[in-house]
């Protein structure tokens, strides 16, 4: 079958122009959308990584915060962008935890979405208001065996990471605490320094303050292994729950229909600003490490493992939405 020769004369014309539009990208300003409130651990990181985006790619990167839903609906919002790389999200690992907890959703978490690359992972801790007669994890579980329903933790909702972490904590110990959720993470911080609560298990950036002032207690990081920034504190398996393994990280993600040359070259520019000194020591400072050489394909396969594992526990723990 023979081709016109004018429709030749198109595809050859049309493609140096694709090649080109692969070339260029970007020509415009990029948003960095991040589905948390402003001042949070994942807003002061997309500014980090966006200042160096904007000097490496030489367009400007804009945070633009969108909270809401545990963040579903920044992730909604992104999920629904164009598919060209100039709309990006930078979430928590809550986006997970919120994904299999709520049920119906204007978007598919899993396939509306792919990752561009974990950017950082790092520990919580688990801490206890001083008035509690406890100086580590056994000794807390020992009380909380002994008062069954009478010790209170918070966190910031219904189905948000410290919620499902604190109850896998509580089902690994056996014991029955009673969850306190509040619309800020902040204000369960704020109840538990002034003992209205009298658990939490925090991110490091948001409790770390208090621990240093003696105004609440640290007892272990939920992580496998201990924290870099807090070596003497011990790890939940050490301090006595086995396999006990929570961890707070941070990812940026695009719309899934994005041109895999675009994520690719994502993925390479910001590997190369996790590597810088500045990018580290910030990371530090938010309790984290860099999480460096994660291809896209392998976030969004430990994102989806992720999603399935909180599915499972909260039918296990019957967590429902109210």
């Amino acid at each position: 079958m023979r081709i016109p020769a004018m429709v030749c004369g198109v595809i050859f014309l049309a493609a140096p122009i694709l090649v080109a539009s692969a070339q260029d990208y970007p020509n415009r300003p990029i948003r960095i959308v991040t589905p948390t409130g402003a001042g949070g651990s994942a807003d002061i990181l997309a500014r980090v990584i966006g200042h160096k985006l904007t000097e490496r790619l030489g367009q400007p990167v804009v945070v633009e915060s969108r909270p809401g839903a545990g963040q579903m609906i920044g992730a909604d919002h992104v999920a629904k962008s164009a598919a060209d790389g100039y709309t990006i999200m930078l979430a928590t690992v809550t986006y997970t935890t919120s994904a299999a907890f709520q049920p119906k959703l204007p978007f598919d978490p899993v396939n509306d979405l792919t990752g561009i690359t974990m950017i950082a992972d790092g520990p919580f801790l688990l801490v206890v208001h001083p008035s509690l007669p406890v100086k580590t994890v056994k000794e807390l579980i020992a009380l909380a065996r002994a008062k069954p329903g009478q010790l209170d933790y918070g966190s910031s909702g219904t189905g948000g990471i410290i919620h499902f972490v604190t109850e896998a904590l509580a089902a690994s110990a056996k014991i029955n605490i009673v969850h306190v959720p509040y619309k800020s993470f902040a204000q369960a911080v704020i109840d538990t320094v002034g003992g209205h609560v009298q658990i939490i298990i925090s991110s490091v950036p948001s409790v770390w303050p208090q621990v240093k002032a003696n105004r609440v207690r640290v007892l272990a990081v939920t992580t496998a292994k201990r924290s870099a920034l807090i070596p003497e504190v011990p790890t939940m398996a050490e301090a006595g729950v086995p396999g006990y393994d929570e961890r707070q990280w941070w990812g940026m993600f695009v719309p899934a229909k994005t041109p895999k040359h675009l994520v690719a070259k994502l993925n390479d520019e910001v590997q190369k600003i996790l590597v810088a000194e500045e990018v580290k020591s910030r990371l530090v400072a938010e309790g984290a490490d860099p999480v460096l050489g994660m291809a896209p394909e392998a976030f969004s396969a430990a994102v989806k493992t992720e999603i399935a594992k909180w599915s499972k526990i909260a039918k296990e723990l019957n967590l429902k939405a109210k």
